[in-house]
C-alpha cells in the first residue's frame, strides 16, 4: 500500500498479551503484512487464550515464540535475538501484568525476558479494564516506562469487554499502525516541519439545551486526531483543540479539551499567531439561544419552543487578514451532496487557502469510519484522492503543507 511508505521493509517483533484484545493483533499484523513490514510474534500463555499460534503464523507468514524454555527456539532463535532483531517492539495488548513486568524488570516468561533483553525502542498499545487503567499502580508503572523512553498509544474509551465503559480500549489498529509509522518518521532524521506551530480542531461540537440534553453531531474526531498526530510526527509545535470525542490523544500534541463552539473559537484564539491551522471539526452551525437552567419538563401540552442562533465562524474567523492569521488556512467541507459546487463556494465564503471535501452522506461510511475520501482545493483546482485510511489522508494532507510552506518558519513560530 501507499500510505505510510516509511514501514516498507521494517521489521516489528510484536509481543500478543493475554486479554479480549488479542483479537485486534490478528488486523494489526494483517494490516502491516500489507505495508512490507515484516512482523514476528512472541504470543503469551495468557495471550494464546484468546487467539491461536496457528492464526499468529498464518498472518504473520513467520514461527510464532511462546516458550521461554523450548530447546529448539532457544537454539535456533534465542530470547536475545529475538528481542534485537527487530527495528522496534511494540506490545498489544499491553496488559496491566505485563506493565507492571516491564517497570519492574521482571523476567519470568519469553515476553518478559525479551522486552528486558532488547536494546530495541518499545511501544505498547494498552488495553485493560477502566478501573485497572486508572489504578496509581498502573499510571505509576505507564510513568516510570514514559521515562525510560517506551511510546504509547492509546488507550481509547468506550464499552469495554467486561461490560463497563470507560478508558482502557485497546487503540485500533491503523491507530497502532500510524504510531508505528510516527516512530519511524522520528528517527528518520531532520522532519520537514521542525519549527513550526499549528493548530488543529477537531471533533464535534456540544450545545446545550438544558443541564441534561444537548446537540450534537456524529463527528468522531478520527480524522482531525490524525491530522494533528501527523503534523507533531512531521515537526511541528501543535496544539489541538478538540470537542468530546473517544478518540486517543495524539502523542506530542497539547491538547485543548472545549464543548461549545464558542469555547472552541475561544481555545483557537489563545495560541495565535501559528504557522498552519487545520479547522477539521464538524462545529455546529447554530445553538439554542434560549438554553435552559434547569431541566425541561414535559407538560403533556406542546412542546418547548427552541429558538436557534448562529454560533460564531472559527473558520472564517482564522482566515481574516491581520498580523494574526496563520500563514496556512485549511478548511474541511463535510457535505451530503453537490460536494465539489458547495465545498468551491465554501471556499470563497470562507477565505481560507484550502478546503478538503470530504462526502458524508449516509452510506459512506466517513463518519466514524476508518477511511475517508477527499478532495483538496487550492484556489481554482481540485485535487481528488483516492479512498484512503483517514491516517493515510492526514499524511498525506501534511506533506503538502510541508511542501507549500517557504523553506524557514516565518516570524510567526515559535
Amino acid at each position: 500500500m501507499s500510505d505510510f511508505p516509511q514501514l516498507q521493509g521494517k521489521r516489528i517483533l510484536l509481543v500478543i498479551a493475554g486479554g479480549i484484545a488479542a483479537y485486534k493483533s490478528l488486523d494489526l499484523i494483517r494490516r502491516l503484512r500489507e505495508r512490507g513490514v515484516a512482523v514476528r510474534c512472541i504470543l503469551t500463555e495468557g495471550g494464546a487464550k484468546f487467539i491461536t499460534p496457528l492464526s499468529v503464523a498464518a498472518l504473520s507468514e513467520d514461527k510464532v515464540y511462546s516458550n521461554q524454555w523450548s530447546l529448539t527456539d532457544e537454539s535456533e532463535m534465542g530470547h536475545i535475538r529475538l528481542s534485537r532483531e527487530a527495528d522496534l517492539v511494540v506490545v498489544a495488548p499491553a496488559t496491566a501484568n505485563l506493565l507492571a513486568k516491564m517497570s519492574a524488570g521482571i523476567a519470568d516468561n519469553l515476553a518478559s525476558t525479551a522486552l528486558l533483553a532488547t536494546d530495541k525502542p518499545v511501544l505498547v498499545a494498552p488495553a485493560m479494564n477502566s478501573m485497572m487503567w486508572a489504578h496509581p499502580a498502573t499510571q505509576a508503572n505507564l510513568a516510570t516506562l514514559e521515562r525510560r523512553g517506551v511510546r504509547r498509544v492509546g488507550p481509547g474509551s468506550g464499552e469495554l469487554a467486561c461490560g463497563e465503559t470507560g478508558a482502557g480500549r485497546m487503540a485500533e489498529p491503523m491507530q497502532i499502525v500510524a504510531a508505528i509509522a510516527d516512530y519511524f518518521t522520528d528517527s528518520a532524521g531532520p522532519r520537514p516541519l521542525a519549527g513550526r506551530t499549528a493548530l488543529v480542531t477537531s471533533g464535534p461540537t456540544l450545545e446545550a439545551i438544558d443541564p441534561v440534553r444537548y446537540i450534537v453531531n456524529r463527528s468522531s474526531g478520527r480524522q482531525g486526531h490524525a491530522i494533528a498526530a501527523a503534523l507533531a510526527a512531521g515537526g511541528a509545535q501543535v496544539t489541538l483543540v478538540s470537542g468530546p470525542t473517544a478518540q486517543p490523544d495524539p502523542a506530542g500534541v497539547r491538547i485543548v479539551r472545549v464543548e461549545s463552539a464558542r469555547d472552541m473559537l475561544a481555545a483557537c484564539l489563545a495560541p495565535l499567531p501559528v504557522d498552519i491551522a487545520v479547522c477539521a471539526a464538524a462545529v455546529s452551525d447554530w445553538r439554542v439561544e434560549n438554553a435552559r437552567d434547569q431541566k425541561l419538563k414535559k407538560t403533556g401540552g406542546q412542546p418547548p419552543t427552541l429558538i436557534l442562533t448562529e454560533n460564531p465562524d472559527i473558520l472564517a474567523t482564522l482566515s481574516q487578514p491581520g498580523a494574526q492569521r496563520p500563514h496556512l488556512v485549511i478548511g474541511f467541507a463535510a457535505e451530503t451532496e453537490n460536494l465539489i459546487t458547495n465545498a468551491q463556494a465554501k471556499l470563497r465564503r470562507k477565505g481560507c487557502d484550502w478546503l478538503v471535501a470530504n462526502d458524508v452522506a449516509p452510506g459512506t461510511g466517513t463518519f466514524g469510519g476508518d477511511d475517508n475520501t477527499v478532495h483538496l482545493l487550492r484556489g481554482d483546482s481540485v485535487e481528488s484522492w483516492p479512498t484512503l485510511t483517514k491516517e493515510a489522508v492526514a499524511t498525506r494532507l501534511v506533506a503538502a503543507i510541508a511542501a507549500a510552506l517557504p523553506a524557514s518558519p516565518t516570524s510567526q513560530s515559535c
